[in-house]
């Protein structure tokens, strides 16, 4: 079990990959475990020449719980990625995160400059009111009460993803049940959960620092997202000097195996030209 130390906070973390090659350091978004990011997955962006990392942030998985220091930040959560390069030996990585993870590599953008070889922010947004809301629909999905029971939890998953997720012919409803009873099995933490909404809450807007980051960028969004609508894609695209935008039609607040190639090929790409051999 490999685990990084930041203060109090013990960080979990499963690497895959040559570790000679350049660090990909993947952050999940809210409640999401780092096997959200399926190994397969992850093992695509190494067979890209990358050494991938994938973590559980503190709250969730196999992390700390921080019953007794609730009053964590975003940059608190930023500051556990960096201890994981830390625990790695590595100087400056790519960093890629999504929904609140996305969230987390804008703030390690802004306090890290020095650590990163570049950063991508996918389905994510800056926090300036009003822009990459939720639909009614999704907010409240996102807003609902924890399940009562693993039954519940796996069957909330999947009808959570017909409300947010991608175009219906990418849903594959076996896979989100089997990712959400393994999601379940390994820890199950709604109150580590609502800590950090408020820990993004705390981290208000980003966007005047963001202004100001000098860190090549990529900003992923999906076409049909209604968890964060794209327009937080977009604005966060363009606060950041340089940033490239690209929304792949079709997908939503989710990682539909129909899309992982694209998603792949686009960022390794991005990755290359930001950082050439």
């Amino acid at each position: 079990m490999s685990t990084a130390t930041n203060g109090d906070v013990t960080i979990y973390y499963e690497t895959f990959g040559d570790p000679g090659q350049p660090t990909l350091l993947l952050v999940n978004g809210l409640g999401s475990q780092c096997i959200n990011y399926s190994t397969e997955w992850c093992e695509m962006f190494a067979a890209e020449g990358y050494h991938v990392v994938r973590f559980d942030n503190r709250d969730v998985g196999l992390s700390s719980k921080l019953d007794d220091n609730p009053e964590y930040t975003a940059a608190d959560m930023a500051s556990d990625a960096v201890a994981v390069l830390d625990a790695l030996g590595v100087q400056r990585a790519h960093v890629m995160g999504c929904s609140m993870g996305g969230m987390i590599v804008q703030r390690m953008a802004i306090d890290y400059p020095d650590r990163l070889l570049s950063m991508t922010s996918v389905m994510s947004r800056t926090g300036e009111p009003g822009v990459g809301d939720s639909s009614p629909e999704a907010l409240a999905v996102l807003m609902a009460k924890p399940a009562k029971t693993r039954e519940e939890y796996i069957e909330r998953q999947v009808a959570g993803h017909h409300i947010y997720g991608s175009k219906p012919e990418w849903l594959d409803e076996e896979f989100l049940a089997d990712r959400a009873a393994a999601a379940y099995d390994r820890c199950f933490c709604p109150a580590g959960i609502a800590r950090q909404m408020m820990a993004v809450g705390r981290d208000g807007n980003r966007s005047d620092a963001l202004r100001s980051v000098d860190v090549p960028a990529l900003v992923l969004h999906g076409s049909r997202d209604t968890l964060i609508d794209p327009s937080g894609g977009r604005q966060t695209a363009e606060v950041i000097p340089g940033a490239r935008y690209v929304e792949i039609e079709g997908m939503g607040h989710d990682y539909p195996k129909a899309v992982w190639r694209q998603w792949v090929d686009i960022w390794s790409n991005f990755a290359r030209s930001a950082v050439p051999a």
